[in-house]
């Protein structure tokens, strides 16, 4: 199978899922996501983190060591199929609307992409 780079761009995404595919992952079915976002101050993870609870969105809020800058971790758990329109696009949302509390985006992941460390 060759790769179609309108469907899996040449960039990081692209790539997992690229790598997903070749290990036989049938990208289409919904596997729950985690996509993070780190704050400077505890209030304005907590803010953040009500605006996606009044969304229905599945959440985690916690302490984050990665940077001291940015202490504060709220992690959304959506369920989706793995596509970069997906991907892309929560993570778009969730720059757009974590900005107001000066949230930085600091990535995603899913158990599946194990399947590539086995």
């Amino acid at each position: 199978m060759e790769r179609d780079l309108a469907v899996y761009p040449d960039n990081e995404t692209g790539d997992l899922l690229w790598s997903l595919v070749e290990a036989g992952v049938d990208l289409g079915q919904p596997y729950e996501v985690e996509f993070s976002v780190i704050f400077e101050q505890e209030q304005q993870a907590l803010n953040f983190g009500r605006l996606l609870l009044e969304n229905n969105q599945k959440l985690s809020f916690s302490p984050y060591n990665g940077s001291d800058s940015h202490p504060w971790e709220i992690t959304a758990y959506p369920s989706m199929p793995l596509s970069i329109e997906n991907i892309d696009g929560y993570t778009q949302l969730l720059q757009e609307n974590s900005a107001e509390f000066a949230g930085v985006f600091d990535g995603w992941y899913t158990q599946v992409l194990q399947l590539l460390s086995e």
